[in-house]
């Protein structure tokens, strides 16, 4: 899974961008300062990072010839500062591209895995048994075929995939799938889109093995291979 560190201060712009993310099925994390970015780089892997040139403890434009100096992690300014000096600036020290805010989630993400590919940072195909997932152009496959998912299964499939090995409650789920699709999603509604997700991803919707139950606890994801 794609892993990218935001580095921003804003605990808001972080939170809704952490949002939109994982909603694309990439995993994040998140730095509020140059030396948090620093500790993180050091004890942590990624595949790419979101910068933003005002840090409150150093600049982002030193932070980046300090990534590139150690590391082949793809760096994407998101910043205010978006004058013509900042944007050469960023450019010339090795940023792979440079998005002024406020973003346009599809256009950031559309460019993030623009970079992953240009990068060779792209592994964006989950294979669990027969079915596959590829998350950079939104298709499930079974034996080859496609599958169609509606929004929400997609969504709901995409957390399962966000989180292996890891047990989500309901209320996790509810929380993760709220409204996505402009629907109203309750705890009933959940029982029935996890039954429409195994009908048409499980060989045996009765015995599942990609989307598991976790009795008392809620679900999780089958071992992918």
């Amino acid at each position: 899974m794609i892993k990218i560190l935001i580095v921003e201060d804003d605990r808001v712009i972080v939170k809704n961008l952490s949002e939109v993310l994982r909603n694309e099925g990439f995993e994040a994390d998140c730095a509020f300062g140059y030396n948090s970015a620093l500790e993180k780089i050091e004890t942590g892997s990624y595949d790419l990072m979101l910068l933003d040139v005002l840090l409150p403890d150093g600049n982002g434009f030193s932070l980046c010839k300090r990534i590139k100096s150690v590391t082949d992690c793809p760096v994407i300014f998101l910043t205010a500062s978006a004058d013509e000096f900042s944007v050469v600036t960023g450019l010339d020290i090795g940023a792979d591209d440079y998005i002024e805010k406020p973003y346009r989630p599809r256009e950031l993400i559309s460019r993030i895995k623009s970079v992953l590919r240009r990068t060779g940072k792209s592994q964006s195909t989950v294979s669990l048994g027969n079915v596959r997932v590829d998350m950079d152009k939104a298709i499930v496959s079974k034996n080859g075929r496609d599958v169609f998912l509606s929004a929400l299964e997609y969504r709901l499939f995409l957390v399962f995939l966000n989180n292996p090995g890891v047990t989500l409650s309901r209320n996790k789920l509810l929380s993760e799938i709220w409204d996505i699709a402009g629907d109203f999603v309750n705890d009933n509604t959940l029982t029935v889109y996890i039954k429409r997700l195994r009908d048409k991803i499980e060989d045996d919707a009765q015995n599942p093995k990609i989307i598991l139950t976790v009795r008392g606890l809620g679900y999780k994801l089958g071992e992918q291979k």
